[in-house]
C-alpha cells in the first residue's frame, strides 16, 4: 500500500542520508553506549557520574515550552510573497517596492480555543499568521480566517478566552460559560454568525481565506498616510466541512488539517493565496457611518473595493516542527517602515500582549531564534544579555545611546515614514462600547451573504450548540439573534423547542 509523505517521513529521511552519523552528548562528545546506565554492578545503584544519563534526563525535563494560551495547536510552512501590482502610491514598505519582488516568509495556521492536542476540525476561528522576512526587518501580519472578531475592547479579551477554555472547577468545556458571555455582549453577534455558518469549519488550512482583520495605516514615500485592511484570498477556492464529517475526523484523524497541508506541499501541490487590500482616506474615515477601527465591523467592498497586491506561495514544509513552528513567534508589533498601527483598540492592546507572551513563553531573546530573527538585516540596538543570548551579543559595540563611538544611529527613511502626522483628540476616559451598533452588519451577513440553505445550516448549528446551555441563556441568546432578523430568532426558538421535546 502506498503511503503519503507525512506517513513516510522517516523513510524519506533515511533515503536522504548519505552517511551514518554518530550519537553525541549535548556538548558534542561521542556516546559509546545508548542503551545502558552506569551502575555499581548489574543490580547496583546508578552513579551520579553518568553524565550521559544526566544530560538526557535534564534536557528531557525541560524540552517543552508552555503552549500558547490561544492558538495552541497549528501547522506551519514556508514560502515566498511576490508583488504583482504596484501599490507604492499607498505604501513605501520595501516589500512592495517593485512588481516582481519576492520576499521569503513563514506561515502558521491554527485553531484558536483548543489545546495542543485538540481536533483540527473543531468549530472555531482559525489563526492565519504570516511572517515576512523583509529588507527592513520582520513584518508579522497576525490575523484569522474571519475579517472580524468577537469583541472591540481589549479589556474583555482575557474573559472572552476564558469562556472558550475549561471550567475552572470541572475542567470541562462549558456551554453556559460560552453563551453567558456571548449573550451578555451583543457585539459578538457578527462573529458568532460567521462561526456557526459554513466557514466555521474550513476543510483544512488550504481552503480558507486569511485576514489582517484590524485596520492598519500605510505611509507612502512622500509621508502621506492612508488606512488599510489586508485580505488573503485562497487560490484553491473556499471549501468547508459539514458537521458530521468534522465529528468523524475529530475521532479518526484529529490532525487532519496539519496532515493535509504537509502532504500537499510534499507532493509539490503548493498552496497559494492572493493578497489584496482595501484603502480608506483619513477624510473618509471621518465620514463613514460606522467606526472603521471597530474589529467587529467590515468595510463594505462596494464602497472600498479590493485592490490586488501580490501572491503568497507555500513551497517548503518545516524540517523540524518544534524549531520552526512551535518556537515561531508572531506579533502585530513587528512592523516595518511604511506600515503602522491605527487607533483600533484591539490592535493597540495586541501590540503589547503578543510580544510580551513570547518573552514569557520562549524567553527575552526569542527574536534571536532562526525562525524569528530578521536574517535579511543585521539587528543593531542597545539591548544586551539575558537568558539564551545566542549571538555575539553585538560584540564591543556601545550599549548606550547617544554615544560617540559609532553605535547604531537612527534611519532617515524610517524617520520620515514613522513621523507622518495624524490628529488625536478627546478626553481621557473609559468609554463603554457595548451598545455600539451590534447588529446592522450581522443583518447584512444573514440576509445578503447567506442563501436559504446556508441560513438553515446556521440555525441548525446554533441550535445544536445552544441547546446545551441553561434555559435562561438560551432565551437571552435568541433575543439577541432576533435583533439580527426576527425570522432568524423565530427559527431558533422553534429549533430549541423541538430539541427539548425530543429529549423528554
Amino acid at each position: 500500500m502506498s503511503r503519503n509523505p507525512a506517513e513516510n517521513q522517516l523513510n524519506l529521511y533515511k533515503e536522504a542520508q548519505k552517511d551514518k552519523t554518530k550519537a553525541t552528548t549535548s556538548h558534542g562528545a561521542p556516546v559509546g553506549t545508548k542503551t545502558a546506565t552506569q551502575t555499581v554492578g548489574p543490580r547496583g545503584p546508578v552513579l551520579l557520574q553518568d553524565v550521559h544519563l544526566i544530560d538526557e534526563l535534564a534536557h528531557f525535563d525541560r524540552e517543552r515550552i508552555p503552549e500558547r494560551v490561544v492558538h495552541a495547536k497549528g501547522a506551519g510552512a514556508f514560502g515566498y510573497f511576490e508583488v504583482t501590482h504596484d501599490i507604492t502610491q499607498y505604501c513605501a514598505a520595501k516589500i512592495f517596492e517593485s512588481v516582481g519582488k519576492k520576499t521569503p516568509l513563514a506561515v502558521r495556521f491554527s485553531t484558536v480555543g483548543g489545546e495542543s492536542g485538540s481536533a483540527d476540525t473543531a468549530r472555531d476561528p482559525r489563526g492565519f499568521a504570516v511572517k515576512f522576512y523583509t529588507d527592513d526587518g520582520v513584518w508579522d501580519l497576525v490575523g484569522n480566517n474571519t475579517p472580524i472578531f468577537f469583541i472591540r475592547d481589549p479589556v474583555l479579551f482575557p474573559s472572552f478566552i476564558h469562556t472558550q477554555k475549561r471550567n475552572p472547577s470541572t475542567h470541562l468545556k462549558d456551554p453556559d460559560m460560552f453563551w453567558d458571555f456571548i449573550s451578555l455582549r451583543p457585539e459578538t453577534t457578527h462573529q458568532v454568525l460567521f462561526l456557526f455558518a459554513d466557514r466555521g469549519i474550513p476543510d483544512g488550512y488550504r481552503f480558507m481565506n486569511g485576514y489582517g482583520s484590524h485596520t492598519f495605516k500605510l505611509v507612502n514615500a512622500q509621508g502621506q498616510p492612508i488606512y488599510c485592511k489586508f485580505h488573503f484570498k485562497t487560490d484553491q477556492g473556499i471549501k468547508n466541512m459539514d458537521v458530521s464529517r468534522a465529528d468523524e475526523l475529530a475521532g479518526s484523524d484529529p490532525d487532519y488539517s496539519i496532515r493535509d497541508l504537509y502532504n500537499a506541499i510534499a507532493k509539490k501541490d503548493f498552496p497559494s493565496w492572493t493578497l489584496k487590500i482595501q484603502v480608506m482616506t483619513f477624510e473618509q474615515a471621518e465620514k463613514v457611518p460606522f467606526n472603521p477601527f471597530d474589529l467587529t465591523k467590515v468595510w463594505p467592498q462596494s464602497e472600498f473595493p479590493l485592490l490586488p497586491v501580490g501572491r503568497m506561495v507555500l513551497d517548503r514544509n518545516p524540517s523540524n516542527y518544534f524549531a520552526e513552528v512551535e518556537q515561531a513567534a508572531f506579533a502585530p508589533s513587528h512592523l516595518v517602515p511604511g506600515i503602522e498601527p491605527s487607533p483600533d483598540k484591539m490592535l493597540q492592546a495586541r501590540l503589547f500582549s503578543y510580544a510580551d507572551t513570547h518573552r514569557h513563553r520562549v524567553g527575552a531573546n526569542y527574536l534571536m531564534l532562526p525562525v524569528n530573527c530578521p536574517y535579511r538585516v543585521a539587528t543593531r540596538n542597545y539591548q544586551r544579555d539575558g537568558p539564551m543570548n545566542c549571538t555575539d551579543n553585538q560584540g564591543g559595540a556601545p550599549n548606550y545611546f547617544p554615544n560617540s563611538f559609532n553605535g547604531p544611529d537612527t534611519c532617515p527613511f524610517a524617520h520620515k515614514l514613522q513621523n507622518s502626522p495624524w490628529k488625536v483628540s478627546g478626553d481621557v476616559e473609559r468609554i463603554e462600547t457595548g451598545d455600539e451598533d451590534n447588529f446592522s452588519q450581522a443583518t447584512v451577513f444573514y440576509r445578503r451573504v447567506l442563501d436559504d440553505a446556508a441560513r438553515r445550516r446556521l440555525v441548525n448549528n446554533i441550535v445544536g450548540h445552544l441547546r446545551n446551555a441553561s434555559p435562561f441563556l438560551q432565551e437571552r441568546a435568541v433575543k439577541n439573534f432576533a435583533m439580527v432578523d426576527a425570522d432568524f430568532g423565530r427559527q431558533l426558538t422553534e429549533g430549541l423547542k423541538l430539541q427539548k421535546t425530543a429529549n423528554l
